[in-house]
């Protein structure tokens, strides 16, 4: 896809997925600003991406502190020419356990880093989006904010409510120029989030990780779990002139397992 003079700001972009979304922008084209927790995996980030003749560049922030998004925000302003065209929320954790041993601080921060985090951004990202009247905004929810996962309360929760953010942005700010939507992934391989939540249910439910693949596998219509590719394909896809009709969406990207 073409973003040639587009730019776009990717949260989550030292993981395999928002790497790879951030790859994906500038090998169309467009020039990219990553943040991530840690300023090395950012700078690694950056770094694989401009070898590949992309133009990167990025800074860490915790994306529950508020004065550490702001400056991330400032910094890419800054660096895009005061032009944020794209804004990619992927940064987020998962949480598993029965719910009766989920304590209120783990509770807390799957809220903190899936919806605060997204909202942070959203807020210190959109007066640049309003001024030109002009932005893309996508979101990372999951499969499990539209139908609840067994062991992963909190989880499910968070990511409903990042629907629910969703939809009423897109409402807010389609007069804007803005379209607003979300991914509902379902299982990725290759990410670091899917080595968590297999090896926690390789103890919760007390079968090798072979068994947990099938066991998850045989739900899929399409038969086999997502790639990267599928979701940044997508993503990429929602960001671009293609969907300039499309707001307020939360789409499945589940081999057919979520289909609502």
């Amino acid at each position: 896809m073409d973003f040639s003079g587009k730019t776009a700001l990717v949260t989550g972009a030292a993981g395999a997925i928002g790497k790879a979304i951030a790859a994906g922008f500038a090998k169309g084209g467009a020039k990219v600003f990553l943040t991530d927790l840690n300023q090395d995996a950012v700078d690694a980030a950056v770094g694989e991406i401009a070898g590949e003749g992309g133009i990167a560049q990025g800074l860490a922030a915790d994306v529950v502190n508020e004065p550490q998004v702001k400056a991330v925000v400032d910094a890419a302003a800054q660096a895009l020419d005061n032009q944020i065209d794209i804004l990619v929320n992927v940064a987020g954790i998962v949480g598993q356990g029965k719910v009766e041993e989920i304590d209120g601080e783990d509770w807390d921060r799957v809220f903190a880093v899936n919806c605060k985090g997204t909202f942070l951004f959203i807020k210190h990202v959109v007066p640049m989006m309003k001024e030109r009247q002009f932005g893309k905004i996508v979101n990372f929810s999951s499969k499990s904010g539209k139908t609840g996962s067994a062991l992963m309360s909190h989880y499910s929760a968070a990511k409903a409510a990042i629907i629910g953010l969703t939809q009423s942005l897109a409402c807010e700010l389609a007069g804007d120029g803005i379209t607003v939507n979300c991914l509902c992934p379902g299982i990725v391989l290759e990410t670091g989030v899917w080595g968590k939540v297999s090896a926690g249910y390789v103890q919760n439910l007390g079968m090798p990780v072979e068994d947990v693949i099938k066991k998850f596998t045989t739900k899929v219509p399409l038969g086999r779990l997502a790639s990267i590719r599928d979701v940044v394909a997508v993503t990429l896809f929602l960001a671009s002139e293609g969907a300039d009709y499309m707001t307020g969406q939360a789409i499945n990207v589940t081999g057919g397992r979520e289909m609502h």
